[in-house]
């Protein structure tokens, strides 16, 4: 490197010195002799174009100002993933694109704004927001025992200017669990397979609760075959192609057939878990330098 390299790795107030998963990347870098700051995505006073390279990490206070973080991320010279990624990544309407292009997602029923929901007879299923992080706004409920609370759930969302989805809730969740495979560039430039993880069930059993984000429990998992190559094709229908991400996180759990079927496509700040693999950082500093 002919000059002093500067990566800023984007958070946001909440933790102003990056989420703790981070760590591991920012201290690889800085091995690497990488001048790297915290920067928050909405600090006014930060100069992006000081940067060879800008990162999203952890900006996870964004969705309530979409549109604005969008806006910023278009603003930003040198971003990964790019802005044209972030802001169809941002909206899991993407999901229905998907599905489209013959990816095998979970059962996905969008109501927006002016719509109205008619609730299944009978079933556990789980209602959320299209643009969400962390799990929030997310509930879980069995009918017909609970179809007032969950419609009123999907009201509260559309009256409120949101997209609302509805998704069976599956049974595997608390068995198998869910499983993410981690993807990021390899010497060639082409994404590939990190490290995987399994993440256990977070969504409490309809009347006990909310959801306890804290309450999630991760492990190091090696994805099947099957799940590998379900990434695969996920990552062959991302717009644009998959070449120009830093980083990818697909999310599946078996369906009632035992196949994989498609959780999220986490493009935009998903946490990589790089605690879970000792060289996973070290991978992703590479990738980064790379790109310098």
């Amino acid at each position: 490197m002919s000059h002093e390299t500067r990566v800023a790795l984007v958070t946001c107030a909440t933790f102003p010195d990056l989420w703790d998963d981070d760590h591991p990347l920012r201290d690889e870098l800085r091995a690497r002799g990488v001048v790297v700051e915290a920067v928050r995505w909405d600090d006014d006073t930060a100069d992006w174009s000081r940067y060879d390279l800008t990162v999203i990490r952890s900006p996870w206070d964004y969705v309530a100002r979409r549109d604005a973080f969008v806006e910023w991320a278009h603003r930003v010279p040198r971003l990964a993933n790019p802005a044209e990624i972030v802001a169809w990544n941002t909206d899991k309407r993407y999901l229905s694109e998907l599905a489209a292009a013959g990816v095998p997602i979970i059962p996905t029923e969008f109501v927006g704004p002016g719509q109205t929901w008619a609730p299944p007879a009978e079933g556990e299923w789980v209602v959320k927001p299209t643009i969400s992080a962390g799990s929030h706004d997310t509930g879980r409920y069995a009918l017909p025992a609970q179809r007032e609370p969950a419609q009123a759930h999907v009201e509260r969302l559309t009256g409120g200017g949101r997209t609302a989805m509805i998704q069976p809730y599956l049974a595997a969740v608390d068995t198998a669990g869910e499983t993410a495979v981690l993807c990021t560039p390899d010497a060639a430039g082409e994404l590939t397979f990190s490290h995987g993880i399994r993440k256990g069930a977070m969504l409490k059993a309809p009347g006990e609760g909310a959801l306890d984000a804290g309450d999630e429990s991760i492990t190091p998992r090696t994805p099947s075959p099957g799940e590998l190559a379900l990434a695969e094709r996920v990552l062959a229908a991302v717009p644009g192609g998959a070449k120009r991400l830093l980083y990818a996180r697909v999310d599946m759990i078996p369906g009632p057939d035992g196949s994989p079927l498609l959780i999220e496509l986490e493009l935009t700040e998903p946490s990589l878990f790089l605690r879970t693999d000792p060289a996973a950082a070290g991978r992703l500093a590479d990738a980064i330098l790379a790109r310098l």
